[in-house]
Parts: structure tokens; sequence; C-alpha cells
């Protein structure tokens, strides 16, 4: 009598191991490239003194260089997310990632205001792909139910990079100036350019998951895609995190510099700390539980909306660093509040992938993060108008809190269930 067939041996457990480790290879290739992708983004917080100096700005047009990122970075999600569902993330991330790399490398060398205005610019086109390509990515590789972990990886790696990014550009800005610290920024960026060129790849057909394999498709209008109430629910509740995190990743340094007091060295290091406890928050609650949870047998909308709405609750910590007096006591308010929403940012992005019609991952995920760069771009213009006249941050701090609450209410009122919308009838 011939043995029966082992589950788990020859050459299709083989190639189910491979096919594994390759997903896996990718999600880290994924968080690698945001990792370096905000190193380029925060290295313009960390030389706020210095840009004032070198180019003799106020607190206004500070806050105007600082959004000028997030303006080209907005304008290009729409057209960013047709182009990912018409020849796919390789080509798109090619593309992306060479542009970012030579922005940074112009605003090392830029001799004017208006030139490194027009870098920054730049750099918003080459980084639009990074977050709607790699919700794009995770969808084909990895099937619903495992997106949690992966998906955290790469939105982890944005909260890292800030962590550790901050003091290290900090202390190369301090001994080198900002220049050499943005070259040095330039050159890992080309660097990742090179590797995802020659590493990068999207699964075999027949391995990819769910309705992610957008060939099949016909394209989803977007006229179609603004009419659907749970797209309302998705541009509410991750415009409101998005207030929050780029308020706190540009002005945070210079909070804790002008308002406790703390010099500029100090500002750098104390600034890591809340990024560090978000970036464990994103991976282990956003990430890791959301998994195990729905592994366990709970229904996946429970889970996604309640990391959701206790991520958006937490981040309201921002009124007890209103009332600071501290570093201590502001870094423990800040680190409740970037902490939850980081738990909660990778379920954000994991649900262009679950709720978006057949053939429209990317037009989704790019319309997304399109309302979102309306908050990254209306944080850091906003502060610097309440800090510049008011000299205080207490307003600037308070103003999110009513934003979350409408992100809140987007979750539950029009997201609502979390599964696709249906196709579009012909």
């Amino acid at each position: 009598m011939a043995k029966p067939h082992i589950s788990g041996t020859g050459p299709r457990s083989a190639a189910a191991s491979a096919h594994n480790r390759a997903r896996w290879n990718i999600a880290f290739l994924l968080g690698l490239g945001v990792l370096i992708n905000f190193f380029d983004r925060v290295n313009l917080s960390v030389a706020h003194d210095a840009m004032r100096s070198t180019f003799h700005i106020d607190e206004i047009a500070f806050g105007y260089l600082s959004a000028a990122y997030n303006w080209t970075y907005a304008a290009c999600q729409l057209p960013v997310g047709a182009l990912l569902d018409a020849v796919g993330v390789a080509v798109v991330g090619r593309i992306g990632s060479l542009l970012w790399g030579v922005a940074t490398l112009a605003a090392a060398v830029s001799p004017t205001y208006g030139t490194l205005f027009a870098s920054r610019m730049l750099l918003g086109i080459g980084e639009s792909p990074i977050f709607p390509a790699n919700a794009k990515a995770i969808g084909l590789w990895f099937p619903p139910e495992e997106r949690g972990l992966p998906t955290a990886i790469f939105d982890s790696a944005a909260k890292f990079s800030t962590a550790i990014g901050v003091p290290i550009i900090g202390i190369l800005l301090l001994h080198v100036g900002w220049r050499l610290a943005f070259a040095a920024t330039a050159l890992a960026s080309l660097v990742y350019f090179a590797i995802f060129y020659f590493v990068y790849r999207d699964p075999p057909p027949g391995q990819q998951h769910g309705d992610t394999a957008e060939a099949r498709h016909p394209p989803v209008p977007f006229a179609y895609l603004l009419r659907q109430r749970k797209i309302y629910g998705l541009f509410i509740g991750y415009g409101a995190y998005n207030y929050v995190f780029y308020l706190l990743l540009t002005w945070l340094p210079t909070y804790l510099a002008v308002t406790l007091h703390i010099n500029l060295m100090h500002s750098f290091l104390y600034t890591g700390v809340p990024w560090l406890i978000a970036t464990a928050t994103d991976l282990i609650a956003g990430g890791w539980l959301v998994d195990a949870l729905m592994r366990r047998g709970f229904s996946s909308t429970l889970v996604r909306q309640a990391i959701l709405i206790a991520g958006m609750l937490l981040g309201m910590g921002l009124l007890g660093a209103v009332h600071s007096t501290t570093p201590g006591m502001a870094l423990f308010w800040i680190s409740v509040s970037i902490g939850g929403l980081a738990a909660a940012a990778p379920v954000s992005w994991s649900l262009p992938a679950l709720v978006a019609p057949p053939g429209a991952v990317g037009r989704v995920a790019g319309m997304m993060n399109l309302a979102s760069q309306i908050s990254a771009i209306a944080a850091p213009v906003i502060t610097g108008y309440l800090y510049g006249h008011t000299h205080s941050f207490g307003i600037a701090f308070s103003v999110p809190v009513i934003y979350l609450l409408a992100g809140i209410a987007g979750y539950v009122f029009l997201l609502g269930r979390i599964e696709p919308i249906p196709a579009p009838v012909p």
C-alpha cells in the first residue's frame, strides 16, 4: 500500500516555503524604503534654526517650507494611484525612489530659499508613490488575515526613522552642517533606489491574493469611488491621524526647545523617545495583535475598528502636553498621543486593499493619502501661524483634538463594516 503524501514535504512545500521567504523579504524591503524616506522628511525640522539663519526666514516662512513637500505629494496621489493600477509597483517605485534621492541632493546644494522650496516640492513628487505602492504590494503578497504585521513593518519604519533620524541628523548638523547632513540622507536614498531596482518584484499571477491582480478588471472611475461613503470614512479618519503626525514631525524639536527650554542637542535626543514608543505600538498593537486576534476567530471588522478608535482616543493625549511643565511629563503625554495613533496607522493602511472594489486598490490608496496630505499641509502651516502669533503651543496642540473626534465618527459611521465596495455595474 502506497504511503500517503505527507503535507509539508515535496516540491509544492518547497515552493510555498520559497514564496513565504520572498514575501517577508518584500515586507522588510518596503520597510527599509520608508525608513530612508523619512530621513528625507525629518531633516528639515531638525535643521529649523539653521534654515532660519541661512535663508533669513521667520516662523511663518518656515511653516510654508515645511509644507512645500506635501503640496506636490498631495497633488500626485490621484495620478499615482491610477498609475499603480496601470503599470504596477515595480515601475512606479523605481522612478519614485530615484526622484526623491535627487531631490534631497538638490536641497543640500540649494543657494536660495526659492531653490530649497523647489527641491522640497520635487521631494514630494518622488515620495508620493511610497505608501499607496506599499499598500498595494502587501495586498498582492499577503492574504487579508495576514496583512497586519507586514503593513505595520513598513508603517512603523516611519516612526523608527524619526526616532533615530532626528538625533542622527541632529548630530551631523551640529558637527558638519546642515548641507552635509542633507547630502548623507540623499546618498542613503540613492542606495535604496539601487536595492529596490534589483530586488522588488510582484508575485507570480497565480500567487497573487484577492482581487489585487488588477489586470483582470476594468479600471474603476474615480467618480464612482467618490460616491461611496466608505471612502469618506477613510478620508476623515486617516486625515485626523496625519494632522497630529505632521504637527509632531515638523514642530516637536522646536516645542521641546522653546517651551521646555531644552537645549538643541537634548531636544534632538528627547524627540526620539515618543517615536520609539510609537514604533513599538505600531508593530505590536497595529500589526501582531490584529493578526493574532483574527486568527483566534474574532470579527475582522470588530478588531480593526477597536484598534482604530482606541488609537484615536489616545491621540488626544496632546491635551496633556499643553499643561505639562516638565520635559518628562510632556514626553509622557506626547508618547501617549503618537503611540496610540501609531497603533491605528497600519490598520488604516490595510484598509485600501480590504475595501477597494476589484481593480482599484491603487486608486483608493491614492485617494486616502491625498485626503491625509491636506492635513499634512495644514498642520505645519497652521502651527507656524499659531505659534508665530501667540508664542505658545497651547492652541496649536488643542486644535487636533476636534479633528480626532471627527475621525472617530468617520470610522464608525462612514467606514462601518470593513468589506469590499461593490464593483460598478457596466
